[in-house]
Parts: C-alpha cells; structure tokens; sequence
C-alpha cells in the first residue's frame, strides 16, 4: 500500500520511518511512504502557504492553490507509479476517531493521500473538492496533523506480516477483541522495592495454560469494567462475551470475586 503525506514539515517522519520495529514494514516497502512538501507547490520569492481568513479573526488559513496543485501532483505520481488512487484524509478534530477497527480495514487496503493542516485549518474549498475522509486523534487540538498521520501509519504498520517478533502479538493488544489488554509480567519473578518483594501473579507461574489464558481474560474484562465499561456494552451488544465472561463481570458487580 501507498501513503503520499502532503505536510509542511516532512523532516518530522524520516527519523520515525527509519527507527523501531515497525521500520520493518517501510523498508520492505509493504507500506510505501512517500513525502511531499507543501511548500514546493507554493508561488513568489517566500513560497507563501497561509493567509488571513475571510471575515477576519485570528489565525491564518492554508491558501487553497497551493493545496491544488499537490494534491494534482500526487494523484498523477500515483497513477504513474500504477497505484491504486486511494482516498484524501484530512487530520481534523471534526474528523471521526481513529480506532483499532479503522486501522484493521485500512491495512488491508491501497493506502491514502495524507493531508496535514496547520494553522487554522485550510480552505474550505479544497476540502470540498478533495477530501473524501476526516480523521481525528481524540477530543483535542494539535498543532497539526503530522502526529495523527505518524500514529495512523505506526498502527497499521505494526499490522503487516513480519513486522511483529510474534505475528500474532497484536491478536492480544487492547482494542484487537473489543477489550483493553491485561497486565503483563516478565524478569525477576520477585521485584526488590522499599516497601518490600513484589511477586507475579502465581498464575503465570503454573505452566497451567487453560488457567492462564482465564486469568488473563478476566483480568481484561476486569480492567476495561473499571476503566472503559463502553467497550464491554459493545462487546456485549455484539455477542462477543461468553457465559463465563458475564459471571465473572457480575460478580466484580457484586462484590464477590
């Protein structure tokens, strides 16, 4: 798949695409990045890309020309290297949420034209004619939409095979089954601190794996209860909870467990 990042700032995502594990998945080109620099599109001696709104108030607005003509190059970049068009995102607080479900289908898919704004915004005209999907990290304001375009393609790069040590690690992660993750332990069995050894659970001890795979199941439902009782009405409205699941939860409801 084909990513075209349209950015002012493009120096932002060379460290990340070549740092960490889910390099893996650019560098065998799986996810396919490429970087254009809005101000490359832009005219006169400053290469100007913002201006005062219409209508007055603060800020500045991403002039619309500009926008046009690299948006126009990388449709024909994409079309001359055979790519699938794919859609134009824009990052914006009034875009839907990205969840783990978005990531899902869009690693399956051709990719995007990644749009990041700054400023204010940018002309609404471009969003008109251009933008197909709107995208948003959560119920606040970034200075612009690089970092939600960097986490979008660290979480479907992380998707892709052989990018993961185990590849069925991400099966397990929080959102993967409607659930927050469980707690995690590793090296030493008992940690030294000055309120005294703290052990890991005996449980992950045992060798016991059908034990194992409950404890950690119920220690999910029990966290996403407390921390994100959503998810477990939607888990539960889509038929994702067993029997065992709902006794366990109604006895953290009652006090009994």
């Amino acid at each position: 798949m084909r990513f075209d990042v349209v950015t002012l700032f493009p120096d932002l995502f060379a460290p990340f695409l070549t740092q960490g594990i889910t390099r893996r998945a650019y560098e065998s080109g799986q996810v396919d990045v490429k970087l254009w620099n809005l101000r490359d599109h832009a005219e006169g001696t400053y290469r100007r890309v913002d201006d005062r709104p219409f209508g007055g108030g603060p800020g500045m607005v991403m002039l619309a020309e500009p926008l046009e003509r690299a948006l126009g190059a990388v449709a024909s970049a994409r079309a001359d290297a055979g790519a699938l068009a794919g859609p134009v995102v824009l990052f914006t607080p009034t875009g839907r949420r990205i969840d783990q479900a978005l990531v899902r289908e869009w690693a399956g898919g051709p990719g995007a034209t990644l749009l990041c704004g700054r400023y204010e915004g940018i002309d609404q005209r471009v969003i008109d004619r251009h933008v197909d999907v709107e995208l948003s990290l959560g119920d606040f304001v970034l200075s612009g939409g690089e970092l939600p375009a960097l986490t979008l393609l660290d979480a479907i790069a992380r998707l892709m095979p052989g990018v993961l040590g185990d590849e069925q690690s991400h099966l397990q992660d929080s959102f993967e089954q409607g659930l927050l993750d469980c707690p995690h332990y590793s090296r030493p069995e008992l940690l030294a601190t000055p309120e005294g050894e703290l052990p890991v659970p005996p449980v992950l001890l045992s060798g016991h794996h059908r034990d194992i795979a409950r404890w950690r199941r119920e220690q999910s439902l029990a966290l996403t209860a407390r921390r994100r009782p959503d998810l477990i009405a939607a888990a539960r409205a889509a038929g994702r909870l067993t029997k065992a699941d709902e006794k366990f939860l109604a006895s953290l409801d009652s006090g009994t467990l």
